[in-house]
């Protein structure tokens, strides 16, 4: 794990919101494909909130992000009854393997246990090994917006 990272929390004036945006409407934009890259960033800006749900984090090497993870109340429009998510898992492919996201996760799971969370969810098409490693249960298996994922559920300690 590579200790000169740190995860900070994301604030909507941050200089590092576009980047992080782009990031994350370059890997999942193609579900949500009536937003531009304007319309995800002004989206992706309003859920860096202030603490509990929404909540943005960033890996940070130095001054530069290099990952990053959030909660968010909806992440699936199709299930509205499950909330909240962990969502936009996402390290810049040259920082993987070095145990980011498994930061990134931890540290949004924390927020979530802060706030009172007890339960909650992620989707993945393909990194469902990760997610169990975590402690992350198979909840449901769906075609969702033409891609086939995984509905995952953590249960936190009370």
């Amino acid at each position: 794990m590579n200790s000169t990272i740190t995860i900070v929390r994301l604030t909507p004036d941050s200089p590092h919101v576009a980047s992080v945006a782009s990031w994350t409407h370059a890997e999942w934009g193609h579900l949500n494909p009536d937003y531009t890259a304007d319309s995800w960033r002004d989206a992706f800006r309003r859920e860096c909130g202030d603490g509990g749900v929404p909540s943005v984090f960033v890996a940070m090497d130095g001054d530069q992000p290099v990952g990053t993870a959030a909660l968010m109340a909806r992440d699936m429009d199709d299930r509205p009854d499950l909330t909240p998510w962990l969502a936009s898992v996402f390290v810049l492919p040259e920082w993987r393997g070095q145990g980011i996201a498994t930061r990134l996760i931890r540290r949004v799971e924390q927020e979530a246990a802060a706030c009172g969370t007890r339960r909650f969810y992620l989707f993945t098409p393909d990194q469902q090994a990760l997610y169990r490693r975590l402690g992350w249960c198979d909840h449901e298996e769906l075609s969702y917006r033409g891609e086939e994922v995984t509905i995952m559920l953590r249960e936190l300690g009370a």
